[in-house]
């Protein structure tokens, strides 16, 4: 398998069930993988975990309709990443520039925790997404699954490059991996994660974006 995306994969038996059951109690939702979203040529990839049930399970695009994508597409919007500050539906006319969204798993898991099975059968697919963007595209990591999964899909060890909130790793010698917590709702009404931390990070990337174009 090499194509970065099959809306009708079914290789995972425990969350191909699952969302048999969720279209049948909400026969409107999407309930099926949930594709990347964005730039076809981004030099921003962000890896989140996996559909919302209510969420990107339920409008089919990644971090939209429910709580965990409040701050994100404000933030891309804010960092000039995203056309608007709210995304509410796969067909709201919101358009973003630069930057792509994914998720280390495509499907949703039952109560948000998709097994290390599922995250390696699904990594395929991150792999054939990250193989076919650009060598110098920057990835933000959403969470300490998608860092792992990242990591995964090229082929790199962990144990050398532990996740940490603002961590940021030189996978490459064009390639960078940024870490953050999750934009769920339990870390921001938690403030594990702040408005201001999130910016931080953006601030960060495109900091390190901007010193790179300066030096070519």
């Amino acid at each position: 398998m090499s194509e970065t995306f099959c809306a009708s994969c079914t290789a995972c038996p425990r969350l191909a069930g699952y969302l048999a059951e969720v279209r049948a109690d909400f026969p409107g939702y999407y309930a099926l993988p949930v594709p990347p979203f964005g730039d076809a040529q981004p030099w921003l990839l962000i890896v989140g975990l996996a559909p919302g049930l209510h969420g990107a399970n339920r409008t089919g695009r990644p971090f939209t309709g429910d709580h965990a994508g409040i701050l994100l597409y404000q933030t891309l919007h804010r960092f000039g990443f995203a056309s608007r500050p709210q995304s509410v539906s796969s067909g709201d006319g919101l358009r973003l520039h630069g930057c792509r969204i994914t998720n280390a798993v495509k499907c949703l898991p039952p109560a948000n925790k998709p097994e290390s099975g599922e995250i390696r059968q699904c990594n395929t697919y991150l792999a054939a997404e990250i193989r076919a963007l650009p060598p110098d595209i920057a990835i933000l990591a959403l969470g300490a699954v998608a860092h792992t999964a990242v990591l995964m899909a090229l082929g790199l060890p962990s144990a050398v490059h532990k996740f940490g909130h603002g961590a940021v790793h030189a996978l490459s010698a064009r390639r960078k991996l940024y870490d953050c917590y999750h934009c769920s709702r339990y870390n921001t009404q938690t403030r594990r994660l702040t408005t201001e931390m999130f910016h931080a990070v953006f601030d960060r990337i495109c900091a390190d974006r901007n010193e790179e174009i300066d030096v070519r």
